[in-house]
């Protein structure tokens, strides 16, 4: 690979422990734990917006009946998630969807890059999980005002939207629904610290997501895709 083609951000990377509790390798063994003991219909994987989200109520109303797991790690990049399921995540289980909702967090990379992470990860279910449908949440944007990581996660789904139509079983749903104000602000009603979400926020992200995930587990496996914004 050349030094033109070579992204970061579409190799796996297994988290250094920082503060020494090893705390993301015992989460990461728990789900593979969790493999083998459970059978999903759908898998969540992704970073601290889908860790979260199950220690609100919402989680326990929509997705649990849904049979649903949920593998999601704070602070985890698009090479985290790569490592992870190339370790074991992804074993033992045949879940018709996984939720991937990952690429805030990666801040040394661009959005192109970002892109090809996010891409690795997709290409990598499909291999290992053929028979599962796919579907990409958009990055959320972020800040109370208007900055350059905002912009970022918006060119990321811009570009996302393209990019992951050449994918088969996959499907792209934009949740940035109605977040910033008409004065570019984000309310701490939505999301606590302005990057994370509050149970409004999570609220708002959920509907369209639970509706997709019921249209999926119905359909029958001959209905194409479609890319949802």
């Amino acid at each position: 690979m050349s030094q033109e083609e070579f992204n970061s951000a579409a190799v796996p990377l297994c988290a250094e422990d920082v503060q020494g509790d090893d705390r993301w390798k015992s989460l990461h063994s728990r789900f593979v734990s969790d493999c083998k003991d459970k059978e999903p219909d759908v898998l969540f994987v992704g970073d601290s917006m889908v860790q979260l989200l199950q220690q609100y109520e919402i989680w326990k109303e929509l997705f649990s009946p849904l049979h649903a797991l949920n593998f999601g790690i704070g602070g985890d990049t698009t090479r985290h998630i790569l490592w992870r399921l190339e370790n074991g995540e992804l074993e033992n289980i045949k879940p018709k969807v996984i939720v991937l909702w990952v690429g805030t967090n990666n801040h040394e990379h661009t959005a192109e890059e970002v892109v090809g992470g996010i891409e690795a990860i997709v290409q990598l279910i499909n291999t290992q999980q053929p028979q599962a449908k796919v579907v990409v949440l958009s990055l959320l944007p972020r800040g109370e005002k208007p900055n350059p990581l905002r912009e970022k996660n918006t060119q990321v789904n811009t570009l996302l939207k393209r990019s992951l139509v050449k994918f088969s079983k996959m499907q792209f749903l934009n949740v940035d629904i109605d977040f910033v104000h008409s004065d570019g602000t984000i309310s701490h009603h939505d999301m606590f610290d302005y990057l994370h979400l509050t149970q409004m926020g999570y609220a708002k992200v959920c509907k369209p997501v639970y509706e997709l995930l019921v249209q999926l587990l119905e359909e029958t496996p001959e209905e194409k895709q479609i890319i949802l914004s």
